[in-house]
């Protein structure tokens, strides 16, 4: 059993969800907070957050197993792991979960008053930001190319 090396969140920041481990989108975020939670840094991150968990039930995989994968595995190893633990899914089911999640919009009102209050914060300038992928991405210093509005 070997130990990874977990970044430190109280530092930096994990990879965007837009980065893809596996075919999947979030997981290598995912990974990078459940090792830092391990490692004692995960700073203001949650593991599992309300985003990993809705991973995790696409994957049908449980929390705390995750965890101690990603804490044991480097980032193939953990994609190994998936491949033997997770539901099985097709391309195109994995394709349509990485479309639905990266494109996520506030689902209430009260979702969509602390959106707005984050994207006020973090870039007021950027009504074309709707999703909070991107929202988290643009709070965490990546550039988000501009969105075009739909009418």
């Amino acid at each position: 059993m070997m130990k990874v090396s977990a970044l430190d969140l109280t530092k930096q920041f994990p990879r965007s969800p837009h980065e893809k481990l596996g075919g999947y989108a979030h997981l290598a975020r995912m990974t990078d907070k459940a090792r830092a939670k391990a490692a004692g840094r995960l700073g203001e991150y949650i593991y599992p957050c309300p985003l990993d968990q809705g991973l995790l039930e696409f994957l049908g995989v449980n929390a705390d197993a995750f965890l101690r994968t990603a804490t044991e595995q480097d980032d193939s190893g953990v994609v190994e792991w998936i491949r033997r633990n997770a539901k099985i899914h097709t391309p195109e089911q994995i394709d349509a979960w990485n479309r639905e999640f990266l494109s996520r919009t506030p689902q209430n009102e009260e979702s969509r008053q602390r959106f707005l209050k984050t994207r006020e914060r973090v870039a007021p300038n950027r009504t074309d930001i709707t999703s909070w992928i991107d929202l988290l991405d643009l709070e965490e210093g990546r550039e988000v190319p501009q969105r075009t509005l739909r009418a």
